[in-house]
């Protein structure tokens, strides 16, 4: 059962915010946007990220509604939910300005095509 937000928020950016905002879980939705990853696979994917922060964002994830346990596809795996895969597009949009306006601002990217299989399936 996704995490109720007993909270007021001025407006609905605030609220996206607040749920997707804390480092690292962008990063990780936009990992399980590709498909369902082992623990591993995600950890080996985000080598800056540790295990204990690992841990904690998917956790965190998983108590919004945003990320499940895939034990059928994956064994130990996460997903995706229809929630958050309803991010789809913004974590693609995201992906474009940051592929774009990174390289003027200085950003190095040692895995840049992450999002391009992605944007060609939703494209079809």
């Amino acid at each position: 059962m996704a995490k109720r937000l007993a909270k007021r928020f001025g407006c609905p950016v605030e609220f996206a915010l607040d749920v997707l905002g804390g480092k690292w879980k962008i990063v990780i939705l936009s990992n399980l946007k590709q498909g369902p990853l082992r623990y591993g696979e995600l950890r080996a994917l985000i080598p800056t990220l540790s295990d204990k922060m690992l841990t904690q964002r998917l956790k965190e994830l998983e108590e919004l509604g945003l990320v499940v346990r895939d034990s059928g596809l994956v064994a130990g795996g996460y997903a995706l939910s229809p929630k958050g895969e309803s991010l789809a597009p913004v974590l693609q949009a995201l992906y474009d300005w940051g592929l774009e306006a990174g390289p003027s601002m200085g950003a190095l990217f040692s895995r840049p095509f992450l999002s391009a299989g992605a944007a060609s399936q939703s494209d079809g």
